[in-house]
């Protein structure tokens, strides 16, 4: 029993295998409706193969958290389908500090029938019923911020838990940050320790379920904002799933 469980740790602790872009997330992405600018995107973003890790299909309930510009949001209506449901949640503190944001957000969900949008408070947000998926890219680490009192991502980790069905997945993608247990790089460099957040996600009852390795960069030294001219775009990044056991 306990060489099985080492080799089932093992398991989940590697990387993922190279992901099969199912022929319905090719159809999203191919989707003509999609902003050309969008579009140029997906190859450095690897978006199929993210969605495949991810496994959200049609008819699924998912949420992009803390959507930014939309990019997300617009693939999932795609992929879920007129049986499925996306929830476009842009926090009301961003559309606060540039109110681009929400700008933005109306631009996103346009003529999109299958997506709600929602701007509450990250301290207030809820989604109308349980979901399947959960994706937050990017902006995990804008819940350590200076202007968030200590402990609030781990309370916002535990909404997102609180969120989904049984079974549900939670997928995480940030930047790299080097290691930083305390938090302390977040706010100048908008990078997150990998380690250190997995276990604040776990803390909240989250099972890890996976790496995927598509978007790690051996060339960034982790000590650059992300925002930096020379690293923007560029950047190493760490893609994790966690799933809310059964």
């Amino acid at each position: 029993m306990k060489l099985i469980a080492t080799a089932i740790a093992l398991a989940l602790a590697a990387p993922a295998a190279a992901q099969t872009v199912t022929p319905a997330i090719q159809q999203a992405l191919a989707n003509p409706a999609r902003p050309d600018a969008d579009r140029a995107r997906d190859a450095n973003r690897k978006a199929g193969e993210l969605l495949a890790f991810s496994g959200i299909k049609r008819g699924d309930k998912v949420a992009d958290f803390i959507m930014g510009g939309g990019y997300w949001t617009k693939i999932l209506a795609g992929l879920v389908g007129s049986n499925g449901r996306v929830y476009a949640y842009q926090p009301a503190e961003f559309i606060g500090f540039r109110a681009a944001y929400g700008t933005e957000q109306d631009e996103a969900v346009k003529g999109l029938a299958n997506v709600t949008p929602l701007r509450p408070s990250l301290a207030s947000f809820s989604f109308a019923e349980p979901l399947d998926a959960i994706i937050t890219v990017q902006n995990y680490h804008d819940l350590h911020l200076k202007i968030a009192p200590p402990g609030f991502a781990g309370v916002v980790a535990k909404k997102l838990y609180d969120s989904l069905k049984p079974g549900g997945v939670l997928l995480v993608v940030d930047h790299v940050a080097n290691a930083d247990p305390d938090f302390k790089v977040p706010d100048t460099l908008h990078r997150i320790d990998p380690d250190a957040a997995r276990k604040e996600i776990e803390a909240a009852g989250f099972v890890f379920d996976g790496s995927l390795d598509i978007l790690r960069r051996t060339d960034d030294p982790h000590t650059t904002n992300v925002f930096a001219p020379e690293i923007r775009g560029k950047t190493d990044q760490f893609v994790f799933k966690f799933r809310k056991p059964k």
